[in-house]
């Protein structure tokens, strides 16, 4: 067999191993990294901390009302989402026992006071006859025994007299004590507000809900003309954080709506929740009222300026990598070079560089 035959025989398989082998390195070559540069540039950089979770929305004033005393409801007077006054009706339980009580103890109040009557008009009378007596005996007329028996006769019905006024004071709190246990019975609105949840409909039972009882309170009260978000910070955040620093306020409910606020206050303690970080709940009062736009509940996050610093050069702080450096395209080579740089403070957003860069793109 001559060469021409064999490598007429040969080459085809040839070739086939050949673009297998090159295209097994074609598809397992390493895939080039795609990197966006970005020009060093100057501008502001504040120091900010965000809370840990989600805040809340919350009213400055926010009640959960119940009745002193269980019993069935006679008398609702809202309904869920109407607006109140302080001091209007809300609800009523039945208390007709406690009204006959009232009345049984103001017809004892009028019976004392007639009493009351008699017996000090009858005291007076002895008071004036006591002193004609004694100027009956200053004249000679009568003997000291009858002067003696007049004073005696007066002090006694002066002191019945005192009595009586004691029984009608006793009788007065009483009625007053009846009119109290009824107040155990109704509940009027503290302050202006929103009936935001009933718990009870009309002839059903109501049960008090004291503390630590997991019972649901009757009337949910809510005053939605003052508003702040509560939010938890993290505690090794806590020390920078003071009132009056200003915040920047985001709400899901209204994107790209941020609601300028200030510190109200930081929480003097950690909260250990299970399985959750130590947190510090900080309250931020919103700079204007924010009514009409924002429902007590919303979630809320919160974004506190520690501090911040003016045209300086800076970065993307995505761009910082470990140790405190950046990569750096050098121009001459079209390759990245890594470099060590100083940092200042810094966001989420953006980090000053204090040293290590000029004008360079990283």
């Amino acid at each position: 067999m001559n060469t021409s035959i064999l490598l007429r025989r040969v080459l085809p398989a040839l070739v086939v191993v050949g673009l297998a082998v090159g295209g097994f390195f074609w598809t397992t070559r390493a895939k080039p990294v795609v990197v966006m540069l970005k020009t060093v540039d100057r501008g502001n950089v504040e120091s900010t901390v965000v809370n840990t979770r989600a805040g809340t929305v919350d009213a400055c004033q926010r009640t959960k009302l119940s009745t002193i005393l269980g019993g069935r409801i006679e008398v609702l007077a809202v309904k869920q989402g109407d607006y109140v006054k302080k001091g209007q009706l809300l609800m009523k339980l039945w208390n007709d026992d406690q009204k006959a009580q009232q009345r049984l103890a103001e017809a004892a109040l009028g019976s004392a006071r007639q009493h009351l009557n008699e017996i000090c008009t009858t005291a007076s009378r002895a008071a004036r006859d006591a002193t004609r007596q004694g100027n009956l005996r200053a004249e000679g007329f009568i003997s000291e025994a009858g002067e003696d028996t007049a004073r005696t006769e007066a002090e006694v019905r002066k002191a019945s007299c005192d009595a009586a006024r004691a029984d009608v004071g006793q009788a007065e709190a009483k009625v007053h004590a009846t009119k109290v246990e009824q107040g155990r019975t109704v509940l009027y609105a503290p302050f202006d507000g929103i009936v935001a949840k009933i718990v009870g409909e009309l002839g059903e039972y109501s049960t008090p809900s004291p503390p630590g009882v997991p019972t649901p309170p009757a009337i949910d009260l809510i005053d939605d003309t003052c508003l702040y978000v509560t939010a938890p910070m993290d505690e090794v955040d806590a020390p920078k954080i003071k009132a009056g620093l200003p915040v920047r306020v985001s709400l899901d409910a209204l994107p790209k709506q941020p609601l300028k606020g200030k510190v109200r206050r930081v929480a003097p303690y950690v909260l250990a929740v299970e399985k959750q970080s130590r947190t510090v709940d900080v309250e931020v009062d919103f700079e204007r009222p924010a009514t009409g736009k924002l429902l007590v509940g919303y979630s809320a996050d919160v974004e506190i300026v520690l501090g911040g610093r003016e045209n300086v050069l800076r970065v993307p702080t995505a761009a910082l990598i470990e140790g405190s450096k950046v990569m750096v395209l050098n121009v001459d080579s079209g390759k990245l070079e890594e470099r060590k740089v100083k940092v200042g403070i810094a966001n989420w957003e953006f980090t000053e560089i204090v040293e290590g860069l000029g004008n360079a793109r990283a």
